[in-house]
């Protein structure tokens, strides 16, 4: 591009109003009508707050510890909250910017804890209903995925993956819950099996993590799963879903410290020093690091008891709505916020598109069309439901709309 190519400056004011009528056709969250992406506490003034502190580091760069150390205390204050929900070291994890990069974390160590070893030839062992990000980590780590079939209920199945396991694993997967299906992987049974081979055990709690302890402490039935599971080595939990900050914002967490240092980057071989990391990010943006210290702040125990209540309702809702409609059934039960739905007498495809057409941004599944809840959801299940019966009653032909998640444009 030459110079000549690039376009004349604008006012401030012409810049917005052209951003904003970029976003005519973007995904009404606010409005309740995703599932997925953006999680709604149906707080206005934790939204206060999260815009307050965005502007208050909007700037600042947590690369260098020493420049910024209001940053630093933070993510430290953050990493040993979210471990003592977890039963965990707070002195061994650290933030990074989501469950992504915390899984690229955790695998990246655990390859490197196997060449320790002597093991330079790893494999990467997980459920099929694992989330992608492992894949992802996989591929760019050079690493191969070995994908063991889940049980007939849609967890992971402990036998077939102890049954996997050689000198060539270097971790072993199970969720907290899947995304899929919103259930619990049996975690215990998994990492007994990985810890009887001397296999590291992670735990991805990405949506889990900042919910479940306190599922647990409003009664609801939750199978072990965190650090008090003997052979859990490491766990992933995004602060930026349930914990109810914005992206990007995620736990990786060990067991211990000597696990921790694997992931660190150290190197002075060049002019300039020094250069350390403790994530794969160099320039780490300050504002979400800061968000998810001031919504920890702010909420306190009582606000995520509370929350973890108004979830636990609306998806209580959401289920109800599903199947009182004929037709509709829910394909596994959640022992969470989210879930599966489909149809054994209908197209399910084409009960998506009706409600496409209505406004509603359903994920589509390769089995079936797909709910994650938040408290804001609350206010607009009425209208779903309606909608939903609607679509079944009075859907076409299925458009040929492909399940998917994430997408390249």
């Amino acid at each position: 591009m030459s110079s000549t190519d690039v376009p004349d400056g604008q006012p401030v004011d012409e810049v917005l109003q052209a951003m904003r009528a970029l976003r005519a056709d973007d995904a009404d969250w606010k409005g309740g009508r995703t599932f997925s992406l953006v999680y709604h506490p149906d707080d206005a003034e934790l939204d206060r707050l999260h815009e307050a502190v965005a502007l208050e580091f909007l700037h600042e760069n947590a690369l260098n510890p020493f420049a910024f150390p209001s940053l630093t205390t933070m993510e430290s204050e953050v990493v040993a909250f979210g471990a003592s929900l977890v039963n965990g070291n707070p002195a061994a994890g650290k933030m990074s910017s989501g469950g992504t990069e915390s899984i690229f974390l955790a695998v990246q160590t655990a390859r490197d804890e196997l060449r320790a070893r002597g093991q330079f030839d790893a494999v990467l062992l997980t459920a099929t209903t694992a989330h992608p990000a492992f894949a992802k980590a996989a591929k760019y780590l050079g690493v191969e995925h070995v994908r063991v079939p889940v049980r007939d209920d849609g967890r992971a199945d402990p036998e077939a993956m102890a049954a996997t396991v050689d000198d060539r694993t270097a971790l072993v997967v199970v969720s907290a819950p899947c995304y899929p299906f919103g259930i619990i992987d049996p975690v215990a049974e998994v990492a007994a099996a990985a810890a009887h081979h001397g296999v590291s055990c992670h735990v991805d709690a990405c949506l889990g993590g900042w919910l479940l302890p306190f599922w647990e402490e409003i009664g609801e039935p939750v199978p072990a799963w965190d650090f008090r599971v003997d052979g859990v080595t490491s766990m992933s939990m995004d602060v930026h879903k349930y914990g109810w900050t914005f992206k990007g914002a995620s736990l990786i967490l060990y067991r211990d410290k000597e696990l921790l240092q694997r992931q660190y980057f150290l190197y002075d071989d060049w002019p300039g020093g020094l250069y350390g990391s403790a994530t794969t990010a160099g320039t780490r943006a300050g504002a979400p690091i800061a968000a998810a210290w001031a919504t920890l702040k702010y909420l306190g125990h009582d606000g995520f008891v509370d929350k973890a209540r108004q979830v636990r309702h609306v998806t209580g809702r959401f289920v109800d709505a599903v199947e009182s409609i004929e037709g509709l059934r829910v394909t596994h039960p959640p022992d969470m916020s989210l879930f599966q739905f489909t149809s054994d007498s209908s197209d399910i495809g084409a009960i998506g598109d009706v409600m496409d057409d209505r406004g509603w941004h359903l994920d589509r599944q390769q089995g079936g069309l797909h709910l994650m809840l938040w408290p804001y959801h609350e206010h607009v299940v009425e209208q779903f439901a309606a909608d939903l019966s609607d679509a079944v009653d009075a859907h076409g032909e299925s458009r040929g709309k492909a399940a998917s998640y994430g997408g390249i444009s």
